[in-house]
C-alpha cells in the first residue's frame, strides 16, 4: 500500500461553543463558515453547512465527529464525513479561539479517515476511496492534507 496525495482543504470556523463537561466528556461544537479544497482531480469550496461535534475525553484526546459539504468548481456536491483523533494541546486550543499562530502538521497526533459520498458521475470514484488525513490548526481555521490509500 502507498499513500497518494488526494487533496488539501481548509475550513474556517465560527467561535467555538463549549457545552462543558457532559457524561461523555467535554463537548465542543465548531460550526464551519466555509472553506476550500484543491487536489489533482478536483477543486472547489466548502459550504457553510457543516461542523465538528468534538468530544474531549478525560485523557485530553479529542474525538472528532465532522460533516461537511464540498461543492466542486464544476457544480458537483460531495458529502464528507469523518471521525478521527487529536491530542489536545494549548497551542491548538489557542488557535481555535483566534489566539496564537496555530500548529504545524506533526506537532500533535491529529488524524482522520475521510469518507466521501456523491451521486455526480464525474466524482463517483470518490465513493470507493479509502483515505486518511492529517490536520493542523490555524487561527479560527482547521487545515488537512488528505491521502488516498492505493495499491503499490
Amino acid at each position: 500500500m502507498k499513500l497518494e496525495p488526494l487533496l488539501t482543504y481548509y475550513g474556517d470556523l465560527k467561535p467555538l461553543r463549549d457545552l462543558g463537561v457532559t457524561p461523555f466528556g467535554n463537548r465542543i461544537i465548531a460550526d464551519v463558515l466555509g472553506g476550500g479544497f484543491e487536489g489533482p482531480k478536483l477543486k472547489g469550496k466548502i459550504l457553510e453547512s457543516g461542523g465538528d461535534w468534538l468530544l474531549i475525553d478525560a485523557e485530553g484526546v479529542g474525538h472528532l465527529d465532522v460533516r461537511a459539504t464540498f461543492e466542486t468548481d464544476d457544480g458537483a456536491l460531495i458529502y464528507l464525513q469523518y471521525y478521527g483523533k487529536v491530542v489536545i494541546t494549548q497551542p491548538m486550543m489557542d488557535a481555535l479561539v483566534g489566539k496564537g499562530p496555530g500548529t504545524e502538521y506533526g506537532d500533535t497526533p491529529f488524524f482522520t479517515q475521510p469518507r466521501f459520498e456523491t451521486s455526480d458521475p464525474r466524482y463517483t470514484w470518490l465513493n470507493r476511496t479509502v483515505a486518511v488525513a492529517e490536520g493542523r490548526f490555524r487561527p479560527n481555521r482547521v487545515e488537512y492534507r488528505v491521502y488516498l490509500c492505493a495499491k503499490d
